[in-house]
């Protein structure tokens, strides 16, 4: 599928660096890997909140994961909302690559993946602390406030 790196790479070499589509097991779990990172250890999401029907194998979701230099640092899952939406989900970025651009990579990957697939606008929960960073990105918060795995969240929304 889609291969979207700047530091274009051979996708066989472990040493490889971007944001790619998940398109094999060991990518699918390293995806999931930095998840349960970030989310349940991190942020104590409880497991049986952080995964989902989205994320079985026959699902229709694109997962995207994140290498720098071989080395998981992030991820994300693109999902059809509605007709001419897609739902960004489970953005990651490893707390040791945050402030690095890895989160603005993942993103535009993200959204270009939502764009092929024939959407014109994205949706995202964001963590409330995280809002700001979306915002910089060109997302505006819609809605009220609210509690997602006891964290607290805003839904966004883009315009492609």
């Amino acid at each position: 599928m889609t291969h979207r790196n700047a530091d274009d790479k051979d996708l066989d070499t472990p040493s490889r660096t971007g944001v790619f589509v998940a398109q094999t097991e060991t990518e699918r779990e390293d995806a999931f890997s930095i998840r349960r990172t970030v989310f349940v250890e991190e942020q104590d999401v409880a497991e049986e909140l952080e995964w989902d029907e989205h994320d079985e194998p026959d699902a229709d979701a694109t997962h995207l994961v994140a290498y720098d230099d071989g080395t998981v640092v992030g991820a994300a899952r693109v999902r059809a909302y509605d007709e001419e939406t897609a739902k960004i989900e489970r953005v990651v970025v490893a707390a040791d690559r945050r402030e690095s651009g890895w989160g603005r990579r993942i993103m535009t990957t993200a959204e270009q993946e939502a764009e092929e697939m024939g959407f014109s606008k994205v949706i995202l929960n964001a963590q409330i602390r995280v809002q700001p960073f979306y915002e910089s990105l060109g997302y505006e918060a819609f809605g009220d406030e609210f509690m997602d795995a006891e964290i607290p969240h805003i839904s966004m929304r883009k315009r492609l």
